[in-house]
């Protein structure tokens, strides 16, 4: 038996569009799976969305009108011409045919496709966050036919060729009998409806390439390689179907002096021995606009670290930092002048340690031999 798709709706069988769409808005704010989660609502909503597309759609509301079903099989309209017994029969289960191979048409209007765009970044600007002006090539609705694809903007007419149906049925002779394929109808391309007079802008299409201009929020602490999601700035689809999304790939230019680490920066400091045994500061330019002033502790040994808390990279979208760790490369002179041989010669008589072997139960160097050690092993 035919569903009541107008009952469904509780609408009159001689309702509008616009009363048919009014009264699937009123059902949907009560049935709609965000509002309403259980498992009947959701059941609900999927036969009211049913029944909009169906009465929404001149020739599946035909069907409806003459008593049949377009949603099942055969559409009401009677099965098709039998075919002989045996494997024909089978053969014509398997691939169409009849009343049981019966199929909808294509709306011709389609979503469009999800857009990439990739764009480059400085570090800086990685760390403040950047309106960027973005040029994308897409496709958008076609301004001369508003998407409607047709010249004079009229509705697309019933397909001649399929009467419809977006499909035509051919019957082939094999040794096996006879066998009933479904392909496009050649004529609409599968959607049950031709435009008379297509727009000499689009052809048809709804939809044309432009370049469009769009500015991207890249937020600050956005690591290298995230994308951005732009809802509805993609492909706008065939017929004037909604745009997809663009996703805008940031990557991150290399910055002379710091390189990142998840969201600590990192840096290294070239520290003569001297400035290293009797402690010294440096001040670098930093990434907010200002100038960081690193310590390097007396005596800070080779290949150790200074580390500045909270001097790092934004974490995306909070109001914490990452940190800044500085590590301190010892350099020892090589082309001393002979005041500076004496002057170290001086240093070396008046302190009492020497040059030895270390040992493992050396405690106070065990780190700088864990290092060398792990070094020779690469």
């Amino acid at each position: 038996m035919a569903r009541d798709y107008y009952g469904i709706l509780g609408v009159d069988r001689e309702a509008t569009e616009q009363e048919i769409k009014k009264a699937y808005r009123k059902l949907a704010r009560k049935y709609h799976p965000d509002v309403n989660p259980s498992d009947e609502a959701q059941e609900k909503f999927a036969e009211i969305s049913l029944a909009q597309e169906v009465l929404l759609d001149p020739q599946k509301r035909s069907i409806v009108d003459r008593g049949g079903d377009p949603m099942e099989a055969g559409g009401g309209m009677g099965g098709g011409a039998g075919f002989g017994g045996g494997l024909g029969d089978i053969f014509e289960a398997f691939f169409g045919g009849g009343a049981g191979g019966a199929r909808q048409p294509r709306s011709r209007v389609q979503p469009g496709a999800d857009a990439l765009l990739r764009t480059s970044i400085t570090l800086q600007e990685a760390y403040t966050g950047v309106k960027q002006e973005v040029s994308v090539d897409t496709a958008v609705v076609c301004d001369k036919c508003h998407g409607t694809g047709s010249e004079s903007q009229s509705k697309p007419v019933t397909c001649d060729h399929c009467h419809g149906m977006g499909a035509v049925q051919e019957v082939q002779q094999s040794f096996l009998g006879n066998v009933m394929t479904t392909r496009d109808c050649p004529k609409c391309r599968g959607y049950g409806e031709i435009i008379k007079d297509p727009c000499g802008q689009c052809a048809g299409d709804g939809r044309v390439r432009a370049t469009r201009d769009l500015t991207v929020n890249i937020p600050a602490g956005i690591a290298n390689g995230m994308r951005i999601r732009m809802a509805s700035q993609g492909e706008v689809g065939h017929g004037g179907g909604p745009a997809g999304d663009l996703y805008v790939e940031v990557h991150t230019e290399p910055h002379p002096y710091f390189v990142r680490d998840g969201n600590d920066l990192l840096l290294q400091l070239n520290v003569p021995m001297v400035d290293a045994a009797l402690g010294t500061e440096i001040t670098v330019d930093n990434l907010a606009g200002g100038q960081t002033v690193i310590e390097v502790p007396a005596g800070t040994q080779p290949g150790e670290t200074v580390r500045l808390d909270g001097e790092g990279m934004p974490l995306l979208r909070t109001d914490r930092f990452g940190d800044l760790v500085a590590h301190v490369q010892v350099v020892v002179p090589t082309d001393l002048s002979s005041a500076e041989r004496e002057a170290l010669t001086k240093l070396r008589d008046a302190r009492s340690d020497s040059a030895e072997v270390h040992t493992e139960s050396d405690t106070a160097h065990e780190g700088f031999f864990g290092r060398m050690r792990d070094r020779f092993r690469r």
